[in-house]
């Protein structure tokens, strides 16, 4: 219907054309979103959890015989550089054989690093590493003469390259 105003009469076509965009758009809008989460994030914890359950009571009393021991883990990052050591009760250093670390983002697989740490003369390990600032996930293994690594995760916070 046609006015003196000039206005189109809206029609079926109309409407039809207006759903196919809407819903265009929010298909458009899910798809990507979706494309970025997989690229991100994966979702994946363990590989397999089943095996992780079994094993769930065994590193249990694992970490309860490390809390025993008495140890203070001693860890560090400036400058770039990330060391790391064990103290005893009296505060005296305990000789490690061996310092692996990962270093991960709480939600991204993207950043993850591997790094065997070298023994310092202070009977430290230290290696050059660059971080960004933000949240990571540290974990330690330190070979320290037990049946089992000494093993110490936590999450860690840089910001303006210097552990807070």
């Amino acid at each position: 219907m046609k006015t003196a105003g000039h206005q189109r009469e809206f029609t079926g076509f109309h409407l039809l054309l207006i759903m196919v965009a809407f819903f265009g758009v929010v298909i458009a809008v899910n798809i990507t979103l979706a494309v970025f989460a997989n690229r991100t994030w994966t979702g994946l914890v363990v590989p397999n959890t089943y095996v992780a359950s079994q094993e769930f009571n065994e590193r249990t009393e694992r970490g309860r015989h490390q809390l025993s021991l008495g140890w203070q883990p001693v860890l560090r990052f400036e400058n770039g550089r990330l060391s790391y050591g064990l103290t005893d009760k009296s505060g005296s250093v305990i000789p490690l054989d061996r310092v692996q670390v990962l270093l991960h983002r709480p939600v991204s697989g993207l950043q993850d690093t591997v790094l065997v740490l070298e023994r310092q003369p202070d009977g430290s390990y230290a290696t050059d590493v660059a971080l960004g600032d933000g949240a990571w996930i540290i974990e330690v293994e330190a070979e320290a003469g037990l049946e089992f690594p000494y093993r110490d995760v936590r999450r860690i916070h840089i910001r303006e390259g210097v552990l807070r």
